[in-house]
This record gives structure tokens, sequence and C-alpha cells, in this order.
């Protein structure tokens, strides 16, 4: 049996930054910083809808119905795997995470879940063409935390 493609160690650690900056936006409730992150045609699916294509409708629909409700938000890199296609076109990352959930009261949950995520590399660089970040089984799917959004 063959190996996974597993991405070089320069390529891991870029893919371990971004998933830092990305986490960053997140914490920050920040829509204007992640956005160049990603390519405006995204496919992605989230826990609020299917398929959302593109990044208006995914930071609308997904983006503001979690990132202000929730906090703490967190890639797990020790745990994270990142595969990288052998011309070094497209790369995929496979990453668990955490985050903070509220209850109506305001009594917090751990709330975690995982991702996948493929990139694409063009002349500037690497941006994330289809994203899918789904809660772990079990986790209350509503959070009711309500913070700012630093920019749209």
């Amino acid at each position: 049996m063959t190996s996974l493609p597993t991405a070089d160690t320069k390529t891991g650690e870029f893919f371990h930054r971004w998933l830092e900056t990305f986490s960053g936006y997140v914490r920050e409730v920040d829509y204007a910083s992640a956005r160049p992150l990603f390519h405006p045609n995204v496919l992605a699916f989230g826990t609020h809808n299917d398929v959302i294509p593109g990044l208006d409708q995914w930071v609308t629909t997904q983006w503001d119905n979690v990132w202000p409700k929730t906090s703490d938000f967190r890639f797990v890199l020790d745990q994270t795997a990142v595969l990288a296609s052998p011309d070094g076109a497209m790369a995929t990352v496979i990453a668990p995470w955490t985050s903070t959930g509220y209850h109506p009261d305001g009594r917090v949950f751990p709330r975690p879940g995982r991702a996948t995520m493929i990139f694409s590399r063009n002349g500037d660089g690497w941006l994330c063409v289809h994203s899918h970040m789904s809660l772990n089984r079990g986790v209350p799917q509503a959070s009711h935390a309500s913070r700012p959004v630093k920019a749209w």
C-alpha cells in the first residue's frame, strides 16, 4: 500500500500558519481580513447550509451565523494533516478544531469539530477553494453568544 501524498515540511508549516491566521480572524469576528484567504467562488459546506456557492454567500449564511455566537476558535495543529499533489498545485488540509459555545442562559459548552479544506496554488499563492467544517457528533448546533463583528 502506498502512503498518502504528505506535504513537504515547508508546505506543512505554511498551512499551519494559515490555520493560525484564519482562526485568529474567526476569534476576532473579522470577516474582511479572512476574505482574501479564499477564492471568491469557493464552494463550502457548513452547519447552516449544504453547498454554499461563493464567498459572499458563505460569509452571510455561515460565518455570520457562527463566528459572533462562539468564541475561542482554534485548530488543533498537532492533529492536523496536510496533503499535497506531487506537482504542488493542490493541497488538502484536514484539521480538528475547538471552540466555545453558549447555551441560551449563558452557560458555556465545548464545541469541537473538524475541517477539510482544499487549496489551489496560483500566481498569488494559495487560495482555499473548498471548505467543509462541521461539529463533532452530539455537539449542540446552536450557540447563543452575541459578539460584535469587527469588520465586514
